[in-house]
């Protein structure tokens, strides 16, 4: 009988491999660790979203792909990380088979070590909670940016990226809804998923018209 991974063992690539609608809700309770000369943090996955790639009218890989959106045709189990409003990152994990472009958008976590670290970096941050409380908030608090586009997060633990086995969450307490900020056919997809009653989780919202950020909340979602 096999032996059931400890929190600390990396999610292995095969995990990845899968359809994004299977990969996303089991990424909460996942744990995300992030390395850079300043220290490590590491963060509790709670908010996700998934996208479809060319299929999905929400996705980056929609219209095919580019040089911005590469990353997100594979292989599996690679960050993929887009610059949105000429101010915020944000964090994607590539799933799926390669060349599919499919993929989750980190949206939301706790931070469980590093948090002084992660208070630096988001110094408007009035409590805990809100330190990677939406998409370009996580990023942030991690000292993500496009150097990490494309970076194995199922590698050596001492990568500057990679995701841990955690603690998975049990399915009765994931909830779904909207993706926040979609328009048109996409956005009737209840692709976003969340540990219930988590205080970490952002706030949905809606599509606004287009217009630059004027907070770290409401970047552009799209993965």
């Amino acid at each position: 009988m096999p032996k059931k991974p400890t929190p600390d063992q990396p999610l292995p690539r095969d995990f990845f491999d899968r359809a994004v609608l299977d990969v996303a809700p089991e990424l909460l309770g996942r744990t995300l660790v992030r390395t850079t000369e300043q220290g490590t943090i590491t963060l509790r996955i709670t908010e996700v979203e998934a996208y479809a790639g060319e299929i999905d009218p929400g996705s980056h890989a929609f219209r095919g792909r580019t040089r911005r959106n590469a990353s997100m045709y594979g292989p599996p189990g690679h960050a993929y990380v887009y610059f949105t409003y000429g101010m915020w990152h944000c964090l994607n994990l590539v799933c799926g088979p390669e060349d599919h472009a499919s993929g989750v958008l980190l949206r939301a976590g706790e931070i469980l070590t590093g948090a002084e670290l992660a208070r630096a970096r988001r110094a408007k941050a009035r409590k805990d909670t809100e330190l990677a409380k939406g998409p370009a908030r996580l990023a942030t608090a991690l000292g993500v940016d496009r150097a990490l586009d494309g970076t194995d997060v199922c590698g050596a633990p001492t990568a500057p990226l990679h995701v841990r086995q955690g603690t998975p969450v049990p399915r009765a307490r994931v909830n779904s809804g909207p993706r926040t900020g979609i328009s048109g056919p996409g956005a009737v997809h209840p692709w976003r998923y969340w540990i219930a009653d988590d205080p970490t989780v952002s706030p949905y919202r809606a599509h606004q018209p287009r217009r630059r950020a004027a907070r770290l909340d409401v970047p552009a979602t799209e993965s």
